[in-house]
């Protein structure tokens, strides 16, 4: 991921996710040296994303994203593969993510690439104004 992707990469976001990230997180992330990869077809046409930030022997993947109209292709997994490669290749030991618990289609796809829940983290992720959803913490030894 550069800061040549971003204009496609925030449509992807803010197509899919009711809280998207922002430009800025994007940039922060890339800035702050983060693992990231662009997935595109061979047009050119951007199809997913992800971003990683190590910290001593941990991968925390911050967000694994499909285009909404290629989700379900195979694409999510495929991208979690070299997420999970890229972290093997600089000796990480662990990875984590979080999840809303509403989001049953990563958490179907996370569960069988074969992430377990180590906890939640209560009221984590907004929904609206006036409510918050709880987050679902996973981890997959590497």
């Amino acid at each position: 991921m550069q800061v040549v992707d971003m204009d496609e990469v925030v449509q992807i976001e803010e197509k899919i996710y009711g809280h998207p990230w922002t430009r800025g997180n994007f940039l922060d992330s890339l800035f702050s040296g983060y693992q990231t990869l662009t997935m595109r077809d061979p047009t050119g046409r951007l199809l997913g994303y992800f971003l990683v930030m190590e910290a001593v022997d941990e991968a925390h993947l911050l967000n694994i994203s499909v285009a909404e109209d290629v989700q379900g292709e195979g694409f999510g997994h495929l991208l979690l593969d070299y997420a999970v490669d890229l972290a093997r290749k600089h000796k990480m030991t662990i990875m984590l993510l979080e999840v809303r618990v509403s989001n049953l289609r990563a958490l179907h796809v996370y569960k069988r690439y074969g992430f377990v829940e180590i906890g939640r983290r209560k009221k984590y992720y907004p929904v609206d104004q006036h409510t918050r959803e709880d987050a679902i913490v996973m981890s997959l030894p590497l």
